[in-house]
């Protein structure tokens, strides 16, 4: 039992390691420029500690969830997720506002040759507003379908209220 369970901190520990593609995050940086109106930000990473990270849905990494510093002011906050369509996977920028409430998402790269449509700036504003006092959000009823990329949208909205879910326990357990 001993031995399943130090094999499973250690794949986590391995999973936590795993570092995001340099144009996910050139992509994402540019975003957070544009959003913040400013190109002199520092990130301070956030790190989860393995126990926190076994009752979180969220997956967490050492550099995707961050603080966004400008002149010793903090702007908000920045979390990169990877999340599964139909045959591949999305990279995704979710960023908060200082009380963790979501003020904006992008997708980043989408690697499908249909169901691109979520990257629509129009749907994914549906999201904004959300913290982890008011997810989930319901597919269908609070999140619009898209004919064509169904698979897709449910991913994002799933992604989106793990994400929720696990600031929520964060900010419950004063972690974040």
């Amino acid at each position: 039992m001993l031995k399943i369970i130090l094999f499973s901190l250690g794949s986590l520990w391995m999973l936590s390691t795993i570092e995001i593609p340099d144009k996910v995050l050139k992509k994402a940086e540019k975003e957070i420029e544009k959003f913040f109106e400013t190109s002199q930000y520092s990130k301070e990473y956030i790190t989860i500690s393995a126990a926190d990270e076994l009752n979180t849905t969220a997956d967490f990494s050492s550099e995707n969830l961050f603080k966004i510093i400008s002149n010793n002011v903090l702007l908000g906050y920045a979390y990169i997720g990877n999340a599964p369509s139909k045959t591949a996977t999305f990279d995704y920028l979710v960023l908060f506002d200082p009380q963790w409430i979501i003020t904006k998402t992008k997708v980043l790269i989408y690697r499908e040759e249909y169901g691109g449509e979520i990257g629509s700036k129009r749907w994914l504003e549906q999201f904004e507003g959300g913290s982890g006092e008011s997810f989930p959000f319901k597919y269908v009823e609070d999140i619009i379908p898209i004919s064509g990329a169904t698979i897709s949208a449910q991913s994002m909205t799933r992604a989106v209220n793990d994400l929720l879910e696990s600031i929520k326990y964060l900010k419950l357990k004063d972690r974040i």
